[in-house]
């Protein structure tokens, strides 16, 4: 398998000043290029870019994954097993309302994992996940 790539994600968000303080600020994020209208960041090694959008009423939905209701859609990144229990940590001091508090899917089954959900600013779901064994990412 070769090296993976940095990926490059571009979201709408409704409060752009609100957006780019949560990515630097709250998640740590350094800022790059900006405009009056978006702001890249550099999410956890990839291109994140938040691009302003009017705010708008769609409905949000979710599917039932362990007996959770998992937003959709979410994005985020895999961690490693100490950056994700640091990152968890880091969330709970700054008061982030989870919408899944961190803890273990898939307990003792392929795929076993740690996960937190929770919301920008602006609506946008993010996931981050650590799993037990790396190998298993994409294991049935």
């Amino acid at each position: 398998m070769s090296k993976i790539q940095p990926f490059h994600l571009a979201i709408p968000v409704h409060d752009l000043a609100a957006c780019r303080k949560f990515y630097r600020d709250i998640l740590g994020c350094e800022e790059g290029r900006s405009s009056d209208h978006w702001v890249d960041f550099n999410f956890f090694g990839h291109q994140l870019v938040i691009h302003y959008k009017e705010s708008n009423n769609e409905p949000k939905t979710s599917n039932p994954v362990d007996g959770k209701d998992v937003p959709v859609p979410h994005f985020g990144v895999v961690l490693s097993m100490d950056d994700f229990n640091s990152l968890a940590e880091k969330l709970k001091t700054k008061s982030i309302e989870f919408i899944i508090e961190p803890y273990t899917r898939f307990k003792g089954l392929a795929g076993e994992q740690s996960t937190l959900f929770f919301k920008d600013p602006s609506g946008n779901a993010l996931e981050f996940k650590s799993f037990k064994d790396i190998n298993q990412l994409f294991a049935i």
